[in-house]
């Protein structure tokens, strides 16, 4: 397990590494292309990718930060590096978001004060198109494994669409004439910027709040613990997450009299922690085994 991990931590650094290559260069591409066109979409865009850029370093900083080893001070060790690189970068995609608003409705009102170049923005655009595809594919397979890999991946997503509408503006001016889609690109792109930071900061608030997995079902998990030879009841449960797909769990668990006199005990903690790893994905699991006597009189006992 520990192996699988090591492997795939490394597998996301490379990823990234490669990730940030493509995005760096089409940034100075767009932000070029953005200054000899003055098309704010495609400047909106280039602010985007910059944010995109700056989660893509912090993601890659949060996984090397993450796989150093658990010490007497950071018991779990740094895995929750990825949360608070998560955090950040949906920090920096709301600050985007209302920039670029700021800038459209500011292009809006003084329409008669831009001039665009769509076919150079057309060209620039497609340009940016096809290397967030590229960029796109290679993060897609990490991104369900890991909250700082999907934070990744939603940026440059959301980078991939943001060139769609550029690409589109563009067509629109070259056709009309309409100056105005090149503002109206703008706010579509902040418009897909907040759902994307409003997602990665719900998923950073549960882990931070120590919340049950959305995935998590705990009378499922009770369930499964009961029909465990020896178990009389469970209480006390709680299920968290260090960081996406570390799971903790941890309960009191009352058992028969015959399972402690018997010396039982470490074949049933054996049975209790593969039922968890088995069918909940659990890899680090705690329980208190007590008699029904000490469980009937035990302070502050919760469901």
């Amino acid at each position: 397990m520990g192996h699988d991990h090591a492997h795939t931590s490394h597998t996301n650094r490379v990823r990234l590494s490669v990730a940030i290559g493509i995005v760096s260069t089409v940034l100075v591409v767009e932000v070029v292309g953005a200054w000899l066109t003055g098309s704010l979409a495609l400047l909106a865009d280039a602010g985007h990718m910059f944010s995109d850029l700056a989660g893509l370093i912090i993601a890659l900083t949060a996984t090397v930060v993450a796989a150093r080893p658990a010490t007497d001070r950071q018991t779990f060790g740094y895995q929750r590096a990825e949360v608070f690189g998560a955090l950040l970068n949906g920090l920096i995609l709301v600050g985007v978001a209302i920039a670029v608003v700021i800038g459209a409705v500011g292009r809006l009102v003084d329409a008669g004060g831009s001039e665009v170049r769509a076919a150079p923005m057309l060209a620039v655009a497609v340009l940016g198109l096809l290397a967030n595809i590229t960029a796109l594919l290679l993060l897609r397979p990490a991104a369900g494994s890991s909250i700082n890999m999907r934070g990744a991946y939603l940026e440059v997503l959301g980078d991939t669409l943001g060139s769609v509408a550029v690409i589109v503006a563009a067509g629109v001016i070259l056709l009309t004439g309409f100056v105005q889609a090149d503002a109206i690109a703008s706010l579509v792109i902040a418009g897909m910027i907040a759902p994307r930071a409003y997602v990665l900061l719900r998923d950073v608030v549960r882990v931070l709040s120590e919340s049950v997995p959305a995935d998590t079902d705990v009378a499922e998990i009770r369930r499964h613990l009961l029909e465990t030879r020896g178990v009389v009841a469970v209480h006390d449960v709680h299920v968290w997450m260090i960081t996406s797909g570390a799971h903790v769990f941890s309960a009191h668990v009352v058992v028969e009299p015959a399972v402690l006199s018997s010396g039982g005990s470490g074949a049933l903690l054996d049975d209790l922690s593969a039922c968890l790893a088995d069918h909940f994905d659990v890899d680090h699991s705690t329980f208190q085994l007590e008699p029904a006597e000490h469980a009937a009189h035990e302070e502050n006992r919760h469901r």
